[in-house]
């Protein structure tokens, strides 16, 4: 990191900013927002940091990607308010998303690998010729859409509800699993990753990647600890 020597090893802004790749404006924005304690002034009004700021700069900014910009931002405000249980308590907000995260993960492979193959359907149908084939009554079947299990849309004529091919889909996949013991919430997670794959075949991979990134934020987390640590720690030798 490069030093105006000139100050004693103060820092200045474009200290900062050049080590990370920012901009001064950058520096003095998270200054203002509270991420880095204040700065002290030259007697010409100029910032001045210190390596303190730096260790500051560098927590947040390895924080960032496991908690996000927010909550990064609310850990950091807190930390420089010297109120660390509440930084605390939201580090373990954060960690408690990822198991919900990694557990929401669980239930949806769980009830994958109890999947049937799906059948492929072509054309529309309506709410009772669904209902008969699928061996339920149309209440289950609106009871599933309340619950964004399926998504038919609406004939502009008549009002009845249409269900495609993807919605006929849906409500296979819901009939298999709730013959299996899934509540509707986990069964909506599994289509809501259904949807977003684009069907059962190419869920397999949307789940690897699924788990790669949760994975990644578990190791992101485990680097913003440290910094932050370091950082802690470095505030409380200088007390």
């Amino acid at each position: 990191m490069g030093r105006n020597l000139q100050d004693g090893g103060r820092l200045r802004p474009i200290d900062l900013a050049r080590a990370h790749g920012l901009s001064t404006q950058a520096i003095r924005n998270y200054e203002a927002a509270g991420i880095l304690p204040p700065a002290e002034r030259t007697p010409h009004g100029y910032r001045t940091y210190t390596p303190l700021h730096a260790q500051a700069l560098h927590a947040f900014l390895a924080l960032v990607p496991g908690h996000g910009h927010q909550t990064a931002t609310a850990i950091m405000r807190a930390i420089n308010r010297d109120e660390t249980e509440d930084a605390l308590r939201l580090i373990d907000e954060s960690h408690a998303q990822l198991l919900d995260d990694r557990r929401t993960l669980q239930a949806v492979e769980a009830a994958v690998g109890d999947l049937e193959p799906v059948p492929q359907e072509r054309g529309d149908t309506f709410v009772g010729p669904l209902a008969r084939r699928l061996g339920v009554r149309p209440a289950t079947l609106r009871k599933w859409e309340r619950a964004g299990l399926v998504q038919p849309h609406r004939d502009p004529q008549t009002g009845y509800r249409v269900y495609g091919a993807a919605d006929v889909r849906d409500a296979r996949l819901a009939h298999q699993l709730r013959r299996g013991g899934y509540l509707l919430e986990q069964i909506a997670a599994l289509i809501a990753q259904v949807r977003a794959a684009g069907g059962v075949a190419p869920l397999e991979s949307a789940l690897h990647d699924w788990r790669a990134r949760l994975s990644a934020r578990s190791r992101t987390m485990l680097t913003g600890a440290a910094a932050l640590d370091a950082y802690l720690e470095t505030r409380r030798r200088r007390r």
